[in-house]
């Protein structure tokens, strides 16, 4: 049932953001894993598409949030309006009162409003004047972000940075993908192509049944290895920590009930390990003078680290 929906679903999908199947693969994967996703790349090369493709397709709510400069915490979180017909205080949601929430260019804002963000997303509700007002379930975060070069723009810190489950690049399309979006643009009614497939209480069954997904102790040791073994690189500030570790495994049972298994094995962490821990990793400056990146690090634990053997399972 799973996989049928899942199909669907990336069908669906796939109307309108071409030409990359396995970027809708793995945002699915972290919507299923109950993570955030961090879209970090260039203007133009369809994050705001996606994220509208999947509210539409898993029929969830929807919100929009263009980070600006001027852009305030109370428009995340939302705030208190005194009511003198009852003379007490009524809450008026923000941006974050939706089952998805799309947050564009989330490095263009001041760093108080990015902490209230990034916050809403740990919690999964909001405070308001001592009253606590809990967030739709699901709450699915997806940030956009252009690269740190790009003028006007304020760095995450790690410590926010490590609550995104994942962090995907889409990069621009091949030839032929360009093409089909260039056949295939309608316009400001593309999305209209869209049909849900799934709804929210799929979403929430879904993310239930993934702790039944078996991971044996010689993957938790293999997943607990890897990490370790980036904390030690000579050339890593900081390595990937315990909530890294703690994605990698649920990230890992996303990818292994697309695979239609009920169990992990060391393929299902190899092949997210990067998406999973490339942004957790904070490199020394030896290491942009020598040229070498987060994933080049990753690379080479991955080759140093043998991967368990599932014979007896």
């Amino acid at each position: 049932m799973i996989i049928e929906q899942s199909e669907q679903v990336i069908r669906e999908i796939k109307k309108v953001f071409i030409g990359k199947d396995k970027i809708i693969e793995k945002v699915l994967m972290a919507i299923y894993a109950g993570g955030h996703i961090l879209l970090e790349d260039a203007p133009g090369v369809g994050k705001t598409t996606l994220a509208l493709g999947f509210s539409r397709a898993l029929d969830l709510s929807y919100r929009r949030i263009q980070f600006t400069p001027d852009t305030m915490p109370s428009d995340i979180t939302g705030f208190s309006v005194y009511d003198k017909n009852t003379g007490s205080l009524e809450y008026k949601p923000g941006a974050a009162s939706a089952n998805m929430l799309l947050g564009d260019e989330i490095n263009r804002t001041s760093p108080k409003t990015q902490a209230a963000l990034l916050e809403v997303m740990e919690e999964g509700n909001v405070t308001i004047d001592s009253v606590t007002h809990p967030l739709p379930a699901p709450f699915i975060c997806i940030a956009t972000q252009n690269h740190y070069g790009a003028a006007g723009t304020q760095v995450l810190p790690e410590s926010q940075l490590d609550r995104f489950m994942i962090r995907l690049s889409i990069g621009y399309p091949d030839r032929d993908s360009q093409v089909a979006i260039l056949k295939n643009r309608r316009g400001k009614g593309d999305l209209d192509q869209v049909q849900a497939r799934m709804t929210a209480e799929d979403i929430k069954e879904i993310q239930g049944y993934l702790y039944s997904v078996k991971i044996i102790d010689d993957i938790l040791y293999y997943i607990s290895d890897l990490c370790l073994a980036t904390r030690e690189e000579p050339l890593v500030e900081l390595g990937v920590s315990p909530r890294g570790a703690s994605a990698l495994a649920k990230f890992a049972r996303a990818r292994a009930v697309l695979r239609e298994r009920d169990y992990v094995i060391p393929e299902d962490i190899q092949a997210v390990f990067k998406d999973v821990c490339a942004h957790r990793l904070v490199m020394k400056p030896q290491a942009k003078i020598e040229g070498i990146t987060a994933e080049d690090i990753l690379d080479k634990v991955l080759n140093k680290i043998k991967a368990p053997s599932l014979d007896g399972r």
